[in-house]
């Protein structure tokens, strides 16, 4: 076992993780912090996303003891995040999930969509989303929301 130190979702962590525990085995076994979902393990669905650092990554993949020192934040640490509550009412009002198992990894890559770029297009926003897989909407509700949520932020914050 190895200690790590992390400042997760605001708040300075111990905690004792085996050297091979993933990031997200970590966060979900460890930290009870279920919202990051576990769908294909391999780092190609993107349902585990968190970021680490600021910036997304597939937590499936990345170990533990990597994160040492570092900052995470999972889908719980962002309820009040200002884009995040604009993407939240966006998806619901575009009907944007169904199952809703993507839905946390989707929402942080799309945070980060709109955090990088001012009024993303549905190409730009198609290409951002391209490791991102939902099975059961189809992406133009996802799309849409998201496209919806860069307007009113733009909207909000003039250049």
């Amino acid at each position: 076992m190895t200690t790590i130190a992390v400042t997760l979702n605001g708040r300075s962590r111990s905690h004792a993780v085996e050297p091979r525990e993933t990031l997200a085995g970590f966060l979900r076994d460890g930290c009870n912090l279920t919202g990051t979902h576990l769908g294909c393990e391999h780092g190609a669905c993107g349902a585990c996303t968190v970021l680490l650092d600021g910036a997304p990554v597939r937590s499936c993949i990345v170990l533990a003891v990597a994160a040492d020192g570092r900052s995470v934040e999972s889908i719980e640490g962002l309820r009040d995040d200002p884009i995040m509550v604009l993407l939240r009412t966006a998806f619901h009002e575009a009907h944007a999930l169904q199952c809703g198992f993507c839905t946390p990894g989707m929402l942080i890559t799309a945070r980060d969509i709109l955090r990088r770029h001012r009024l993303p297009d549905e190409a730009l926003i198609r290409r951002e989303l391209a490791g991102q897989i939902c099975r059961c909407t189809g992406y133009v509700g996802i799309v849409e929301a998201i496209r919806r949520a860069g307007a009113e932020l733009a909207a909000a914050q003039p250049a």
